[in-house]
């Protein structure tokens, strides 16, 4: 059995142009607590996942009956560059998507995640510190969400939104809130 799927929120910036939206689905070098430890990503943490040419998702919430885009039908673009993983997809004319776009308009998203897996030597601890330093990505989602990596600001068109709870991380950050 290969290692577990994991999921992390951010406040990532998301802006809305026309049916795109577009943004950072994670940032570099931004510290979050999780649980017991404190993570960050490393600069080219995505980039052999990027490489492989499989095909990634863009949902809502991580709910796989709600797929906005992938990078198999080209509709959703993924790249990595000096602040992170940096995306785009075009909003399809669906009831999700529809919703998605009117909250992104309004400034009401809450922010990105991504579900990973870490590749093999993947990651590096130093005591309770952790930093990702290569994963296979599986999607990004569109999250109404507190984040668990903070350092980005959500907007639709620079208009900043509020930071919600991602569903996947309500109880670890309820811990770390309190």
């Amino acid at each position: 059995m290969g290692p577990e799927i994991e999921r992390r929120a951010a406040a990532a910036e998301i802006r809305a142009a026309g049916r795109k939206l577009e943004g950072y689905a994670a940032t570099f070098g931004t510290e979050a607590r999780i649980g017991s430890f404190v993570e960050t990503i490393a600069s080219g943490a995505f980039a052999a996942s990027l490489a492989d040419g499989g095909d990634k998702l863009a949902l809502v919430d991580h709910d796989p009956a709600r797929v906005l885009a992938r990078t198999r039908s080209g509709t959703l673009r993924l790249a990595e560059d000096a602040r992170g993983l940096a995306f785009s997809l075009d909003v399809p004319d669906t009831q999700a998507g529809r919703d998605v776009l009117a909250l992104a308009e309004r400034g009401d998203l809450g922010g990105m995640s991504f579900a990973f897996k870490v590749r093999p030597d993947g990651e590096r601890w130093s005591g309770n510190r952790r930093e990702l330093r290569s994963v296979d990505l599986a999607e990004v989602s569109i999250v109404q969400a507190w984040p668990a990596y903070d350092g980005t600001t959500i907007t639709a068109r620079s208009r900043p939104v509020l930071e919600l709870p991602d569903a996947g991380l309500r109880r670890v950050l309820a811990r770390w809130r309190a």
